[in-house]
Formats: structure tokens, C-alpha cells, sequence
């Protein structure tokens, strides 16, 4: 495939890291964002049909969905339509582990493209490294010298965004279509505690898990301006966590990329100051 390839959130977590690899290819790429700046950029807004001119001229979508609500295919549905009926052919969806096809959120929009899209893939994958460097866990690891989680002493098989970048831009590219679903997880399955342990190694810190019940933490979500209904479903995935259903690790980056994924270790040993004071 060598058309135009949308790239929505392409300033986001994964899909910046996308856009540097499929650039690298010498694949042609636009960037979907709320506030384009550059010529490579085009308005996208999931709640706005003006979106619909963003599909233009492109026969590829890396799909994130809105990260503000719940109701992902009533939002997301009458954008993928246009998008096909201008002849976009594949969609690589960015869902999560824990949401199975027909399932909540992104596992409606998973059944819809596998039921509708003429190429597909959904891209599963397990808690992101990048949540204890640029996302939630950061700035408790810089100012209270904690991780807290309603986890336990559960296992998470973690992976870093740029496995999955990899992946994805794998499945966008390829000759052809994957039309199935991935799970994708880092090398080992690790808990709260196990990451903590690797990092006060590396950075010298006593950093420690803070083990929470759900409702806890769904307190927490929302004393940091998430929706109530949004801190709930979040504080629940932890709680499905506590039940071991994320004790795995998968090869599918493996079987994409051809690439063992990043562990743990090696990610927190990067050279940064991130989770300094």
C-alpha cells in the first residue's frame, strides 16, 4: 500500500511515534489533530463531521478514539462511514487488552470495523511504559516517591509505545490486511511492585505501590478533573487486573515486527531525568 496513510492523534503517545517511522519508510502521512500547525496536519475532531476532509486522498487510518467519553462507536461510527465512502480500504484501531471484541468503548468500534471494513486490524495492548514516564505515574513518581494502583500484587505484561508504533505501522503497510485483532504485551508479565523494584535500582529512589480498592482510586481520578463515569471505568480496569487477566505476555510484536519487544528494565534504563524531582 502506498497511498496517503491519516495518522489520527498523531501528536499522541503512539501516534507521533507512527509518523517517525512511517516518515522513515517514505510513506506518505498526514497527521489528524485538533489544532493542525504544520502542512503535514489536518483538522480532526471526532465530534466534528468538518473531519470527514481529512479521509481526502487517503486509502489508510491509524484510528485513536476520543479519550473524553465512553460511548466510542456512536461518536466514532459516522466518521469511519464517510471515511470508507472516500475510499479509505484499511483501518489499524488502537484499542486495549482488556476490551474484547463487542466489549465496551473501543471493543464496539472493534466489532464494527471487523464487520464493515474492507482490511482491519485491532492493535490490544497491555499498560504502556510510557504511563510511568510521561503519564500518570510521572508525576507521583517525581513528587511523592509512589505508584498507586488498585492492582495488587497482580501482574501486567507492559509494553512500550514504540512496540507498538512498530506493530502498527506494520499492519498499515503490509501487503496484506492482518483482519484480526492482536494482544500486544511486553516480554515479561510484572507487578506494581517488580516495576517499582526496577526503578528505585535505577534511579536510586525508594519508590513504593500504593495498593488502593477501586473505589479509592476512582476518588483519585476524579480529584484530577476526570468525568466520575470515566474514573469508574478506569478504577474498574484495575480492578479486572487484581483478577489476573493480565498476567500474559504474547509474541504478536514478534510476529509483526519481527522484533523481541523493549522490557521493562531496559526502558527505565534510557538515559532521562523524568522522574526527578
Amino acid at each position: 500500500m502506498n497511498d496517503r496513510i491519516l495518522v489520527i492523534g498523531g501528536k499522541g503517545t503512539t501516534g507521533r511515534r507512527v509518523v517517525k517511522r512511517l516518515d522513515a519508510t517514505g510513506a506518505e502521512v498526514t497527521i489528524g489533530t485538533r489544532r493542525p500547525i504544520n502542512p503535514q496536519d489536518r483538522f480532526f475532531d471526532w465530534a466534528d463531521p468538518a473531519s470527514l476532509a481529512a479521509f481526502d486522498g487517503c486509502s489508510a487510518v491509524y484510528v485513536v478514539a476520543p479519550t473524553d467519553r465512553t460511548d466510542h462507536l456512536d461518536v466514532m461510527r459516522p466518521l469511519l462511514e464517510g471515511a470508507m465512502e472516500r475510499q479509505v480500504r484499511r483501518f489499524v484501531l488502537l484499542s486495549s487488552s482488556l476490551l474484547e471484541r463487542d466489549g465496551p468503548m473501543m471493543g464496539e468500534v472493534h466489532a464494527w470495523l471487523a464487520g464493515n471494513a474492507p482490511e482491519w486490524a485491532v492493535l490490544r495492548p497491555s499498560w504502556f511504559m510510557q504511563n510511568f514516564s510521561d503519564g500518570p505515574h510521572a508525576r507521583t513518581i517525581r513528587d511523592e516517591d509512589a505508584i498507586y494502583s488498585a492492582t495488587g500484587s497482580a501482574r501486567v505484561g507492559f509494553i512500550d509505545a514504540d512496540d507498538i508504533a512498530a506493530s502498527a505501522v506494520a499492519c498499515l503497510t503490509s501487503r496484506e490486511p492482518l483482519n484480526d485483532d492482536m494482544i500486544l504485551t511486553g516480554p515479561e508479565a510484572l507487578s506494581y511492585e517488580d516495576t517499582t523494584g526496577i526503578l528505585s535500582e535505577v534511579t536510586g529512589q525508594t519508590i513504593r505501590h500504593v495498593a488502593l480498592s477501586g473505589s479509592e482510586l476512582a476518588e483519585r481520578f476524579e480529584a484530577q478533573g476526570l468525568p466520575p463515569e470515566y474514573a469508574r471505568i478506569l478504577a474498574g480496569l484495575d480492578e479486572a487486573i487484581r483478577t489476573g487477566v493480565e498476567d500474559r505476555s504474547t509474541d504478536c510484536v514478534a510476529r509483526l515486527t519481527g522484533k523481541t519487544p523493549e522490557s521493562f528494565r531496559e526502558f527505565a534504563e534510557r538515559p532521562s531525568d523524568r522522574w526527578r524531582s
